[in-house]
């Protein structure tokens, strides 16, 4: 059974927006009952695909709080309380230069070999002027951590 099926005393407001939630755990599931290897290279975009709905949700937990004030604020923290959004993340959002972040693993330094944020904070321009200057072709592709393709603010 769905867990938010399970859920009371929710306040005011979660029954309008339970359907879409229910569609974001729907997909998770979906995820999760794929069959794969442990050692392929399948796994890791399976846990892409984990996060890129995790971020999505949060997403539209955020755009209804901040954006579009269509949530009260009680609603809004009942969602967090019970991990319908990442607190964190939301948290980053909110701050100038971080509104397109997909995830926090990505500006944590210790997470890369060099100390510095993932290669997919860096403006899509700013790799293309780098690789023009050097003579080749831009190389990035995707984050590995998250499988993004580019989430710099400037972009």
């Amino acid at each position: 059974m769905s867990s938010i099926k399970r859920i009371k005393n929710a306040p005011e407001g979660f029954d309008k927006i339970s359907s879409v939630l229910l569609e974001f755990e729907k997909r998770l599931d979906e995820v999760q009952k794929e069959k794969e290897s442990r050692l392929s290279a399948k796994s890791q975009e399976k846990l892409w695909k984990v996060m890129q709905i995790h971020h999505e949700r949060s997403l539209y937990i955020f755009k209804l709080y901040y954006k579009r004030k269509l949530i009260s604020r009680d609603l809004y923290q009942f969602l967090i309380k019970n991990k319908f959004g990442d607190k964190h993340l939301i948290a980053k959002w909110r701050k100038q230069g971080y509104e397109k972040l997909c995830c926090l693993r990505c500006i944590q330094s210790d997470e890369t070999v060099h100390g510095k944020t993932c290669i997919c904070r860096v403006p899509r321009a700013q790799l293309e002027l780098e690789a023009e200057k050097k003579g080749t072709d831009v190389t990035f592709k995707q984050c590995v951590h998250c499988g993004c393709r580019g989430c710099a603010s400037t972009d």
